[in-house]
């Protein structure tokens, strides 16, 4: 791994792995030490390796989930805390009566999302917080195209459904 392609494809995603660790692990050090332990293996993979990678920040997301995944299982950590939502809200244009609605339309929102199932919830976060497209959630979660819209499918309608009903 040369410094100019790590600088340029996986180092400006750091804070997308560190949401995604976040979201998988519950813990703010264990989200931290799974990018720091991703961004070294990325560092370290053989040049051989990294010409056969297409899709950076894919990879990327697969080591990440994989590694959160490993944390999570072998010490048993459950969720404590839900993933901070940064929302972008311009101060002349949004009233504090406004502000305060949205933002708890949001912790709503993200305490429906922990009930969800697993899946559906990576799912969930990583289209409609981390913005990535099908295909990279796919390859991120090394599921189908078919199972990412089906469990986005659903994870939406859930929240929608339990938005309707409260």
């Amino acid at each position: 791994m040369t410094w100019d392609l790590f600088h340029q494809q996986v180092f400006p995603i750091r804070h997308k792995l560190y949401r995604f660790a976040l979201r998988i692990t519950g813990s703010v050090h264990e989200a931290e030490d799974v990018v720091q332990e991703v961004m070294e293996k990325v560092w370290k993979t053989a040049p051989a390796q990294t010409e056969n990678v297409q899709n950076w920040e894919a990879w990327c997301m697969t080591l990440t989930r994989n590694r959160s995944l490993d944390k999570t299982r072998s010490q048993t950590l459950r969720r404590t805390s839900p993933l901070e939502v940064e929302v972008d809200r311009k101060s002349d244009t949004v009233t504090p009566a406004q502000a305060t609605e949205g933002n708890d339309l949001i912790a709503h929102v993200k305490l429906m999302m922990q009930q969800l199932p697993e899946k559906q919830k990576l799912v969930m976060h990583l289209r409609d917080i981390e913005e990535l497209s099908y295909d990279e959630i796919a390859a991120a979660l090394q599921i189908s195209l078919d199972q990412v819209k089906v469990n986005l499918h659903r994870a939406r309608k859930a929240i929608r459904k339990k938005m309707i009903n409260d």
